[in-house]
């Protein structure tokens, strides 16, 4: 092979290998793991009767989410803690755990996503819809969610809003003869946490 000749094979062979990474890098970069970091998150619940709102909250135990961009997929786990659940009421939060949570036997209450509906921005706000399994009183329920994402190069935070029609789902309406509550309870979830990794896998093969 001449000097030519060797000179036009490997300057052909890089524009072939930039093209390749051309192709495969936007859907590596878009591959991104998202740490659940607990001491940032909250969960709020609302439930309301004849006399006032009841409010109150859950700690979430742990979570880790990975996002396929390119695919729309989202996989994953968020889990909370069914006995953490408190309202300023030992008396109504004990009938809570007992009667309709029945956390003891159900410790857990957790999402498991599949897939996004719309954008997330790698950087910035954008509002999607996120689907999943979500499990309570060992149930799991197929439900679709919006959520407000923000997006850092190394911190994110989701805000979902939904509802659980409790009573509808099999679990006991707490009411009694002299107080009457709602069969459903608003959630209101708050996840925040670090961008853990971007994946390169398919990059870091062609090099």
């Amino acid at each position: 092979m001449t000097i030519t000749a060797m000179t036009r094979w490997a300057k052909n062979g890089s524009i072939v290998l930039a093209l390749l990474i051309l192709i495969v890098s936007p859907a590596a970069a878009q591959q991104t793991t998202l740490q659940l970091d607990p001491a940032q998150a909250s969960v709020k619940f609302t439930l309301g009767d004849v006399l006032h709102t009841v409010r109150g909250t859950f700690q979430l135990k742990r979570g880790a989410l990975q996002l396929d961009q390119s695919a729309g997929k989202l996989s994953g786990e968020i889990v909370v803690d069914a006995k953490s659940g408190e309202s300023g009421s030992g008396m109504r939060d004990r009938k809570m755990h007992r009667e309709v949570l029945e956390s003891e036997k159900y410790p857990e209450i957790s999402f498991r996503p599949d897939r996004v509906e719309g954008t997330v921005a790698v950087q910035g706000k954008s509002s999607v819809k996120v689907h999943g399994m979500f499990s309570i009183h060992g149930v799991d329920r197929e439900i679709t969610v919006p959520a407000e994402v923000d997006m850092a190069s190394d911190h994110w935070t989701a805000t979902v809003h939904f509802t659980i029609p409790y009573e509808k789902w099999g679990m006991k309406n707490p009411s009694t003869l002299f107080l009457r509550v709602d069969s459903s309870v608003e959630i209101d979830l708050v996840a925040a946490g670090r961008v853990a990794q971007h994946s390169a896998a398919v990059r870091d093969s062609v090099r």
